[in-house]
């Protein structure tokens, strides 16, 4: 017998389904791309095989518990008061975790679940509300016009720019910022977006944070992994349940003996650039690394020093040199992969 169970009040494009078979049927027929998982999620096993994103390296293999999938969707139900004949809209691939998640959560639930294409505009072409979606910032950012569609929409898969929290601030609809990888099954943190409120991420039922000698964020959640998770996070920790986060350890950048995060320089960045780009550093003979800026374009930028004063950067956040190529390296889940990138430029 399967560890996980269709749920009687679970639909699927507004479908109910007697049995196992009769749901797979439909999703060979119209969601083929997620089948194989869904397939796999059904059947008399007790793992599934999920993948990392890659955005750190080269995507692993990990092997994940049902029970901890189920877990984890009721940790996800229970912090949102999202329950059975939840209103749902899947707009993210079945080739990760965020995905297949979606998916676990509506099946264990009972959620009215719709389900479209992962592309970049996913409330295009319709017209109902949704209590509850999950997108990648790209397809928030084109879905705007459409956003009151939904009522809460929790976003992921890569860092929010600050010019795009600053609108989603604006929005009478509840949003959150999540926190989480592969390895936590999804989110196991949250940061609501309020106006004029700069929250921290909170944990959600019974996941514990503390931090390592590097600062970097270790992660109690027993229900959902049986060792502490340790990760490259460099965070503040606020308490046993809460934290901000700072930057990636590995992007850490020592200049001159000054630490930089380049996370936090891209973010006073972001809203003065409108093309893909990443801060990071080379080999220089007095600092030892030097700070840069490379960006995915042709165009020379013609003032560096007043988008420096715009930006409000420190003396030490100030890029000494700017770097400009055709085309960045991505991932699938189209994160920017920083060192595939920079040896690219080299």
């Amino acid at each position: 017998m399967s560890i996980i169970q269709i749920h009687p009040d679970f639909r699927l494009q507004g479908q109910s389904f007697k049995d196992r078979d009769s749901f797979l049927n439909f999703v060979s027929d119209n969601f083929f791309d997620s089948y194989e998982f869904l397939r796999q999620l059904l059947d008399g096993s007790d793992n599934i095989v999920a993948y990392t994103s890659g955005s750190t390296g080269k995507p692993k293999q990990i092997i994940l518990s049902k029970k901890a999938l189920l877990a984890s969707a009721e940790a996800t139900g229970q912090f949102f008061n999202l329950f059975s004949k939840t209103t749902a809209l899947n707009c993210l691939s079945s080739d990760f975790i965020a995905g297949k998640m979606m998916w676990v959560r509506a099946l264990h639930l009972g959620w009215h679940l719709e389900v479209v294409a992962p592309d970049k505009k996913p409330l295009l072409d319709k017209n109902d509300s949704f209590d509850f979606c999950a997108m990648v910032p790209m397809q928030v950012r084109n879905s705007l016009e459409r956003i009151l569609q939904i009522k809460k929409l929790i976003i992921g898969g890569a860092v929010l720019s600050k010019s795009l929290e600053s609108l989603l601030k604006e929005i009478p609809i509840e949003v959150y910022q999540t926190y989480g990888m592969t390895e936590t099954i999804t989110h196991i943190a949250v940061k609501q977006l309020l106006k004029g409120q700069q929250n921290n991420y909170q944990a959600l039922p019974n996941v514990k944070f503390s931090v390592d000698n590097r600062n970097c964020l270790l992660i109690d959640a027993p229900r959902v992994s049986s060792n502490n998770i340790v990760t490259n996070d460099v965070v503040q920790l606020h308490s046993p349940t809460s934290f901000s986060w700072l930057g990636r350890y590995d992007n850490v950048i020592n200049s001159g003996g000054v630490k930089l995060f380049p996370e936090q320089i891209e973010n006073k960045l972001a809203p003065l650039i409108n093309v893909p780009f990443f801060i990071s550093s080379i080999s220089d003979i007095m600092l030892g690394n030097k700070l840069i800026l490379v960006l995915e374009s042709d165009k020379k930028i013609k003032n560096s020093t007043s988008l420096w004063e715009k930006a409000r950067l420190s003396k030490f956040e100030v890029p000494k040199e700017i770097y400009y190529l055709p085309k960045f390296s991505y991932t699938k889940s189209q994160k920017i992969e920083r060192q595939k990138t920079l040896r690219k430029l080299m």
